[in-house]
């Protein structure tokens, strides 16, 4: 009998330990992994934590993430309206639950006992019908809540998910739709009244309950103030505070970014690496500029900056707010246009870096004609011969073409993903020599960052002497601190720190906008490495610089590619660069990079290694493959007779009376066209009659150039048009006589240009000057296709 008393009593027990232990379980399980699995508005905000501008969530709710702590006149606010004794209650309060169940049951009126650890579990089960079977899961899960979360994580929970009228859920979010601040900077008189808003979110409309709302609040500024959290002067100026009315527009600082964010990740808090200040100033200069240029009817505007040594994004003004038929919405920034010339200097950079040429080489600038491209200067005309330095701060175009040839078409396109430039998705061939006059499209991101990839390897380099890189070319982030990619940082640099230098002073030297040009007479006035781009038709217009510190990116233009006349690079983009380059700090001017460097002797005229037939020559710093390119072609010894007014040779003229002198002497086509730009160039002397020798051509063709077919174009008549025949002599006052086969076409005098129409065919094409010299070329004439 004992034993099986004692059976049942342990049956007994067993069976409440099971339902103890089930309970516990019950308890232990009954939060969900993800209390809130809510829709979050994609946020924005600048390094200091400024809002840039927010999407609503996907569900139509201005709910913000959850900020990492609540403000302390919040939580003051909130614990003595709805729940004081909040820090010392295990989840629920007793007391209160039991003041709430007698009120009920002897009143008609409805009161509430919930803690706001119960309020967090109501917000997570969707507010659903109040029955006191809910009462008691809540109750449950928030004992569990309090055991999982600490007080402050709950508080942050009400607070991120409480509603506050309307679609307006969290106190972030109400207070930049009501007051236009973030929540820590909410006065008292604004932090009460959004606490008494969750527990009666319908006294927010305006108008309809200002009165009930203003009690509410000012019983708790009265409650905050017996308890000592206010002040009696505290007290007073919150009293006096205006009622939140009509929500406010969120800002919209940089609403392109904010949509770019957005696109990449929803329901964040993104904070970037935006500074506010240069934000807001860029803004207003789009602005100021938009004005302006909308009188052209130039409609949109971008401005890029970024920070070099973190490779920050600083400001981003993807478009001007102009009319919405002008398409403001469109993120010009990431958008690909025809480039321009704002290739030029990676070129010029990769060409000096090979040892190519010099910085200061004589690169030809004549007319060119290349499997039929025919690329023209800006201008219009030709130099003849013009150093490199200066080819790329005028930005001439037909040294540009010219270089690429030479460094190779397949090699520079083959380069171009290396420093970021990954929008050429066709093949080389398909771009041709216009890719480095515009061929090529591009975006406003990429080339930006591309030139701060490259002031980035010369500031690598000088701070650590390293042969490696730093990741120089990768793009910059919109965040505080992004991620490094450890893989590069072993690798060879894709340009060469002294090549860089050398452009970048050659950018240094481009001439500046109207206004600017006496830019280094004065103290204050930062150095800039810049460069302009026009595409073609007059669509797109660029302006890219960089500083030491800073890269500034600029492009003008229609988004819908409608060109207009005045639409160039140092028109409409340029004053808004050298505007934004006002309120960068100035960070003075790069070092020179002289381990990428070496001193040699060069010739001051050419620009080539100098000879011993150079007379003037120069120390001058190149990369090291400068030693590789070969010595000056433009100076001779030449043999002149006693008068010095004649070249002669000991065959004709007596060796004693001979006299020997150092002469720059250029091709008779550059010659042609180098002597009309420079008054200073001396031509060669002629021969002494009777002592011309076959080794310095005195003359030679212009155009058409040797195995160049003719294309006669046709007219609007119907009729066939003329081609002009261009001709270079040494001494042009010489008249020149010009047949076609034996028919004689005309003469020239000083200027070398004859026009003629021939017939379709194959001809010698023949000249011979007044002293009897000759100089013939086989031509093939034709017909241009309508």
């Amino acid at each position: 009998m004992i034993q099986r008393r004692l059976h049942i009593i342990w049956n007994h027990h067993r069976i409440k330990l099971l339902i103890v232990l089930s309970l516990f379980l019950v308890w232990l399980f009954c939060l969900p992994r993800q209390l809130f699995d809510s829709d979050y508005a994609t946020v924005v905000e600048s390094k200091e934590g400024i809002l840039l501008g927010a999407r609503i969530a996907d569900d139509g709710q201005w709910r913000f993430p959850p900020l990492d702590s609540v403000p302390k006149k919040f939580e003051a606010s909130i614990r003595y309206f709805e729940d004081e004794h909040f820090y010392q209650h295990p989840g629920f309060n007793p007391i209160s639950i039991a003041k709430a169940l007698w009120s009920n049951i002897t009143t008609d009126s409805r009161r509430g006992g919930s803690t706001l650890t119960q309020q967090v579990i109501r917000l997570s089960r969707q507010n659903k019908k109040r029955t006191y079977g809910e009462k008691l899961v809540e109750l449950c899960m928030a004992t569990r809540l309090e055991a999982k979360y600490s007080k402050a994580e709950i508080l942050n929970l009400y607070a991120s998910h409480a509603p506050f009228g309307g679609n307006v859920v969290g106190l972030d979010a109400a207070s930049w739709r009501y007051f236009g601040v973030p929540a820590h900077k909410l006065s008292w008189g604004q932090t009460t009244a959004l606490a008494v808003l969750p527990n009666a979110p319908s006294l927010i409309f305006p108008g309809t309950k200002d009165e009930q709302l203003r009690q509410k609040r000012n019983r708790l500024l009265k409650k905050l103030l017996d308890n000592a959290v206010l002040d009696s002067i505290a007290y007073e100026l919150a009293l006096e505070e205006p009622l939140p009315k009509k929500p406010l527009r969120l800002p919209e600082t940089s609403p392109h970014l904010v949509e770019l964010l957005r696109k990449e990740q929803r329901s964040k808090r993104w904070k970037t690496s935006i500074d506010f200040n240069l934000q807001q100033q860029c803004n207003r200069l789009v602005a100021n500029h938009h004005l302006t240029l909308q009188q052209n009817q130039i409609h949109n505007l971008a401005v890029l900056v970024l920070d070099i040594e973190n490779r920050n994004v600083l400001a981003y003004v993807g478009n001007a707010q102009t009319e919405e038929e002008h398409d403001p919405f469109v993120d010009i920034i990431q958008r690909n246009r025809s480039t321009g010339s704002v290739l030029k200097p990676l070129l010029f950079t990769a060409a000096l870096q090979d040892g190519i040429v010099l910085p200061r080489t004589l690169v030809e600038d004549i007319p060119t004609v290349i499997n039929g491209y025919t690329p023209e200067n800006f201008d219009g005309g030709y130099d003849g011969a013009v150093p490199v330095d200066i080819a790329l701060s005028r930005s001439l175009n037909v040294p540009s073409v010219r270089l690429l040839r030479n460094y190779g078409l397949e090699k520079f396109y083959k380069l171009l993903p290396e420093t970021g430039i990954t929008s050429l998705d066709k093949p080389a061939s398909h771009y041709g020599l216009s890719m480095i006059l515009g061929g090529a499209e591009s975006s406003l991101w990429q080339l930006t960052n591309a030139y701060a990839g490259m002031a980035r390897t010369l500031n690598f380099f000088n701070q650590t002497s390293s042969e490696y890189s730093d990741s120089t070319f990768e793009p910059a982030s919109f965040l505080i601190e992004s991620p490094r990619d450890e893989k590069k940082l072993q690798q060879a640099p894709v340009l060469n720190a002294g090549a860089v230098y050398n452009v970048f002073e050659s950018l240094k030297k481009v001439n500046r906008p109207t206004g600017q040009e006496n830019w280094s007479f004065f103290n204050e006035s930062q150095p800039l490495a810049w460069k302009t781009g026009t595409s073609f038709g007059f669509k797109d217009a660029w302006a890219v610089g960089v500083t030491p510190k800073y890269a500034i990116g600029v492009w003008a233009g229609n988004a819908d590619g409608e060109g207009r006349p005045g639409l160039t690079g140092l028109e409409a983009a340029a004053p808004l660069l050298f505007d934004v380059l006002e309120r960068l700090p100035n960070s003075g001017w790069f070092d020179s990079p002289y381990d990428e460097l070496i001193e040699v002797k060069n010739c001051a005229e050419s620009g080539f290694l100098a000879t011993p037939d150079c007379e003037n020559v120069i120390s001058e710093w190149v990369p090291k493959k400068g030693v590789q390119t070969k010595p000056c072609p433009y100076h001779s010894l030449l043999q002149l007779d006693s008068s010095e007014r004649y070249q002669v040779t000991a065959e004709c003229y007596p060796l004693e009376q001979i006299h020997q002198k150092s002469w720059f002497t250029l091709p008779p086509v550059l010659a042609y066209y180098y002597g009309k730009k420079h008054p200073e160039y001396r031509e060669t002397p002629s021969f002494l009659p009777g002592c011309q020798t076959e080794l310095n051509p005195l003359m030679q063709f212009i155009f058409p150039e040797k195995n160049e077919t003719i294309l006669l174009p046709r007219e609007f008549g119907g009729g066939v048009g003329e081609v002009v025949f261009k001709l270079a002599h040494q001494q042009p006052t010489t008249v020149i006589f010009w047949y076609l086969d034996d028919q004689f076409i005309g003469t020239t005098n000083e200027f070398h240009e004859l026009a003629f129409t021939p017939e379709p065919g194959d001809y010698l094409l023949s000249v011979i000057d007044e002293k009897g010299n000759r100089l013939e070329q086989r031509i093939k004439v034709g017909l241009a296709s309508e």
